[in-house]
């Protein structure tokens, strides 16, 4: 597992090669672009560390080669530069960098994100061999213990400070650990339960070492987490003993725990986004969390933020509430509306000292809440802290997955063994409950609807009749408070109207989706004559299927490309049927369009991959138009591109007569008179 360095600076590149050796990384390092296309010609690297201003030409074309040649998916490559500009973090991480890295750099995160990115692109074969992590600040019983645990045929790392230890516990991923209870620095009790606190290691044995004669301290290490207790004057054979039987112990453990292997270290390298319009706060801020071993990307404002959030993963956001332009409430309220981003923590950050900016900040969907002064520690702490909740919530997501699927593996294992009646039981019981749920869910939501209506009234009545007994900030709040009971509302119809498409009789007819098609857009145009749109249907479109059901689907689709070509110079929607297959139908527009890799999150409840300040809606649309496709027995899907529209494609059964699509009706622009 090799690493290729390209740089025309000799000092980054004796640095690199050296930090890399030290840590079992070779590394072959190069000063030109000609010179790293001859490397990459003669041999496979698992990792391209490149400089982006080489004397010979750009390090991003040499990064289009790459990606360009057939074993690019088992090469990472991570971009240094001095140029630090978002522009210049986008061009790279969109043209196909992994990982991107501003000069000067922290050797520790570069050989941790280096040690990632290689294990990621070539995972390593599992060798057999036991791998342990002895911490001992001591030379003599250090390489004592080493030899006699490399005789009995394990693999030996070793540190002499707890804080190394750590980096290396979560670099290297030890089979055990063995660490003295009295290190410089943090001591071997809080070695242990750093460990213990962090979801990808807690499963790590960890075997105490003392000197100690206290006989309090075996208690002192068990409470701290450690699976055994040794003292140091024993025989290194006892060690060695007690160390085979932590891992036997271990072994019986994991069996049916879950897998922590992909998951990510709490010590691992961390890279954090800061956004704020001062300079001079923003790089206070960056050379305080730098000196933790984080990396820090930094913007200088909301649409920077968003443009680098697009390409560049990270683990934390610290997010300034006031900036001109797009201010920080509104990017957070971005943030948490993209469903690639919306579980990042973000901490918002703000000289206001107040409660109106306080829930100002928490409304828009801020995870916390600090007020700026020159005292990095609290922030410290406070990234520290939401690294961890949002590492723990990953980890009991998987569980909760793991334990749904072994679940329903049990559920269909037992299936398999019943006989066609238990079966058909089993079925009719889940049918009653799936009606009692949604007659539930249906009552609910419409019992709902009087009290939010009297919320809603009572604001309005508020706002009209007792104006000048309120300041603005009450206003505001009476304001924020219609607003949502408003939101609620209207979820509520929309809830209702979804229930009503599982609910309802289906009634087969032969149905001319060419005239309800029409209709629609008819009604839309006649909403909003200002608009001005081609729209186009193709005539002759006829199916079998349920004609208010498939009403309701043309509402949703036919609304959504009204709603997202708001913006087109020239807005254009299309309903036709594919040349290829006559039973498949499409709705086209050249609307804002998304991202196709949130595709799959399409068609659920409540899924938006657009922010609410940008396009009204509940999220339920397309999730009402699925269920009518699926109770036709068809399937839809789409196809789309940001900025370039978007069509949905959809089948209804394979019973339905076939599309007799034959010329295209226009009805023209609509536009007022």
């Amino acid at each position: 597992m090799t690493i290729l360095v390209v740089d025309d600076s000799l000092t980054v590149r004796m640095n690199l090669t050296e930090i890399l050796d030290a840590v079992a990384l070779p590394a072959v390092a190069c000063a030109t672009l000609g010179e790293a296309r001859r490397k990459l010609a003669e041999q496979h690297f698992a990792l391209v560390i490149l400089d982006i201003l080489l004397p010979d030409g750009d390090g991003i074309e040499l990064l289009k080669e790459i990606r360009a040649m057939p074993w690019s998916n088992t090469t990472a490559v991570m971009l240094l530069s001095t140029e630090a500009e978002v522009r210049d973090r986008v061009r790279g991480l969109s043209t196909g960098a992994d990982e991107y890295v501003g000069k000067p750099y922290d050797p520790n995160y570069i050989v941790a994100r280096a040690r990632e990115l290689a294990r990621l692109h070539v995972p390593v074969t599992p060798t057999g061999v036991d791998s342990v992590l002895v911490i001992d600040d001591s030379p003599t019983f250090r390489e004592a213990l080493k030899a006699a645990l490399e005789a009995a045929a394990y693999r030996v790392i070793v540190c002499d400070n707890g804080e190394e230890g750590l980096r290396l516990a979560s670099d290297q991923r030890p089979t055990a650990i063995v660490v003295d209870g009295q290190l410089p620095g943090i001591d071997g009790a809080t070695v242990i339960r750093r460990i213990r606190l962090d979801a990808a290691l807690r499963g790590l044995p960890c075997v105490l070492l003392t000197a100690s004669e206290d006989r309090g301290a075996e208690m002192h290490a068990l409470d701290a987490g450690a699976d055994a207790f040794v003292r140091k004057d024993d025989d290194v054979a006892l060690i060695i003993a007690r160390l085979k039987a932590v891992l036997r112990s271990a072994s019986g453990q994991l069996e049916g725990q879950t897998d922590t292997r992909g998951t990510a270290s709490l010590l691992g390298p961390k890279k954090i986004l800061a956004v704020d319009d001062s300079e001079t706060y923003l790089q206070a801020l960056a050379d305080a969390l730098r000196s933790d071993g984080y990396e820090l990307v930094l913007a200088y404002s909301g649409e920077e933020a968003l443009q680098l959030l697009a390409v560049q993963p990270v683990d934390c956001i610290l997010l300034d509430l006031m900036m001109p332009g797009l201010g920080g409430r509104e990017t957070c309220r971005r943030i948490k509306m993209a469903p690639g981003m919306r579980d990042i923590p973000v901490l918002m950050l703000t000289a206001i000292e107040d409660r109106a900016a306080m829930i100002q900040g928490l409304t828009a969907g801020a995870d916390d809440y600090i007020a700026k002064s020159s005292d990095f520690d609290l922030v410290r702490a406070r990234v520290l802290a939401q690294i961890r909740r949002k590492q723990f919530e990953d980890e009991t997501r998987r569980i909760r997955e793991q334990l749904l699927r072994a679940e329903l593996e049990a559920i269909e294992a037992r299936a398999a063994r019943a006989m066609a009646e238990e079966r058909a039981k089993l079925v009719a019981e889940l049918e009653a409950k799936n009606e009692e749920l949604e007659s539930f869910s249906y009552s609910v939501a419409h019992d709902l609807r009087a009290p939010l209506r009297s919320i809603d009234g009572f604001g309005l009545a508020l706002l009209e009749d007792y104006a000048n007994k309120l300041d603005d900030d009450g206003k505001r709040y009476l304001a924020y408070v219609r607003e949502s009971a408003q939101q609620m509302s209207q979820l509520i119809d929309d809830m209702l109207a979804l229930a009503q498409v599982t609910r309802a009789e289906f009634e087969r007819t032969s149905v001319n989706l060419s005239a309800i098609a029409r209709k629609v857009g008819a009604e839309l145009a006649r909403a909003a004559p200002d608009r001005n749109v081609d729209f186009i249907v193709t005539d002759g479109l006829t199916a079998e299927g349920d004609s208010r059901l498939l009403t309701i689907a043309f509402e949703n689709l036919l609304g959504n490309a009204w709603k997202y070509t708001g913006y087109a110079e020239q807005a254009r929607i299309e309903v036709g049927v594919t040349d290829k297959d006559r039973r498949t139908f499409f709705v086209r527009d050249n609307g804002a369009g998304f991202d196709m890799a949130y595709a799959n999150k399409l068609f659920g409840m409540f899924q938006r991959l657009h922010a609410k300040s940008e396009f009204e809606g509940t999220g339920i649309g397309l999730a009402t138009v699925h269920r009518v496709i699926r109770r036709h027995r068809g399937r839809i899907w789409a196809e789309a591109a940001v900025g370039r529209g978007a069509t949905f494609f959809f089948t209804l059964g394979d019973d339905q007569r076939p599309a007799t699509a034959s010329a295209a009706h226009v009805i023209g622009r609509a536009s007022a008179a």
